[in-house]
């Protein structure tokens, strides 16, 4: 995990609401934070293998929290005896 990682995962959790990368990038770059477009690209799939964010179904690629994120954002999940897919 890293600090972007974390910082994505508290986005969806405080927003609630499915998110494309591009949309989660704007409103980063709105907040005045420095998390790149080539950054969510690389770094939300492996959240998403890690099962802390999934796919809503639909068209397009939205992204949203799982329950695992947000037990990890609440300190309940402990990832380190996990490994990190594709690091």
């Amino acid at each position: 995990m890293t600090g972007s990682d974390d910082r994505i995962l508290e986005f969806l959790s405080e927003t609630g609401a499915g998110h494309n990368l591009r949309g989660i990038q704007n409103n980063f770059e709105e907040q005045g934070d420095s998390i790149s477009y080539t950054t969510l690209k690389r770094r939300v799939p492996k959240l998403e293998d890690a099962d802390l964010v999934y796919v809503i179904s639909g068209e397009g690629q939205y992204y949203a929290i799982t329950e695992k994120g947000e037990r990890y954002l609440q300190g309940e999940a402990d990832l380190r005896d996990e490994p990190e897919p594709n690091a």
